[in-house]
C-alpha cells in the first residue's frame, strides 16, 4: 500500500489547523440519559474525509442497539469508565484504552450499562453528515413507521 496522490501541491504549507477548546459546551445534551456529544470534527469540516466526536454517557443505561451502516466505517475508542460495546456476536465491556473498529456493514452497537459515567472517541469515514441523524434520532418513537423508516434509509442506519 502507498500514499495516496498529493492534493496540496504547494511548497510552503497553509494556515489552516482547526481548534475546540476543551471548555466548549457539548454539541448535544440529552437531560434525560447524561449524554453529552462534542462534534470535535464534523464530515463538512474535513472535506468529507471523517467524522469525530467525543461521545459522554452518564449514568443511565443509553446507547443503540445492534444496526449496521452501509457506506462507513466506524471506530471506538473508550476514554473513560465501561462501555458495553457489540461486535456483531458479542457483548464487549470495554475499559479505558480499547478500541474497536467496525468495517462497512459490520453489525454493531453500544450501550452505557455500568450505572457510571462514560466516554468515548467515535471516529467514522467517510465524513458522513451524521449531526442531524444524532440530533434528530429521539424524535423519531413519536414518528410513524413510514417517517423512521425513511429517516433510517437517509442516516444509512439499518437495524437488525
Amino acid at each position: 500500500m502507498s500514499y495516496p496522490p498529493a492534493l496540496y501541491q504547494g511548497t510552503t504549507g497553509i494556515v489552516a489547523a482547526s481548534y475546540r477548546p476543551a471548555g466548549r459546551p457539548p454539541d448535544i445534551a440529552n437531560t434525560r440519559t447524561g449524554t453529552r456529544v462534542h462534534y470535535l470534527a464534523t464530515g463538512q469540516a474535513t472535506g468529507g474525509k471523517f467524522g469525530l466526536y467525543r461521545w459522554e454517557m452518564g449514568p443511565a443505561e443509553s446507547g443503540p442497539d445492534p444496526h449496521f451502516h452501509r457506506t462507513l466505517t466506524e471506530s471506538f475508542y473508550v476514554l473513560e469508565g465501561s462501555v458495553a460495546i457489540f461486535d456483531g456476536e458479542h457483548w464487549i465491556d470495554t475499559e479505558p484504552g480499547d478500541w474497536i473498529h467496525v468495517p462497512e456493514g459490520g453489525v454493531h452497537g453500544f450501550k452505557n450499562r455500568s450505572g457510571s459515567p462514560a466516554a468515548m472517541l467515535i471516529h467514522f469515514s467517510p465524513g458522513a453528515p451524521r449531526e442531524e441523524y444524532f440530533e434528530r434520532v429521539g424524535d423519531m418513537r413519536d414518528r410513524s413507521e413510514q417517517e423512521r423508516r425513511a429517516f433510517f434509509e437517509k442516516h444509512d442506519n439499518h437495524w437488525v
